[in-house]
């Protein structure tokens, strides 16, 4: 297949733009207008594919969402068996018996305390 000659017509600020690339890479103006163009067909051509593309990375995104709200959880649980364990060896350290009640009351404002901490540099 033969090239084929086209008359491009550039407003001056595309000819300006074109001529500082074309010396920016050591190429001619006709050189870099016919890199412009392949690129630009290739943009037109690939473009009608990044609709595929978009739902693929929609679905990602989408998978990886789901993955972090099972990490909170987890982090949620980890935090609260940590203000556990903090609660009871305070009690077991201080050598005062305390119920159940009170210390799951404990328990739960150490978990209360800690998850305000955290949010606390959040915007």
């Amino acid at each position: 297949m033969s090239a084929r000659a086209q008359t491009v017509r550039l407003s001056p600020a595309q000819y300006r733009t074109l001529a500082g690339f074309a010396r920016q890479r050591g190429l001619s103006e006709y050189a870099m207008l016919a890199r412009v163009v392949d690129t630009g067909l290739a943009a037109l051509v690939q473009g009608t594919v990044s609709t595929l593309d978009t739902r693929e990375i929609v679905t990602e995104l989408a998978s990886v969402g789901t993955r972090i709200v099972d990490v909170e959880r987890m982090l949620d649980r980890a935090l609260f068996t940590a203000c556990a364990a903090y609660c009871y060896a305070r009690s077991a350290a201080s050598g005062v018996r305390k119920s159940d009640a009170i210390l799951t009351e404990e328990i739960t404002a150490a978990y209360n305390r800690q998850r305000g901490l955290a949010r606390e540099n959040r915007p």
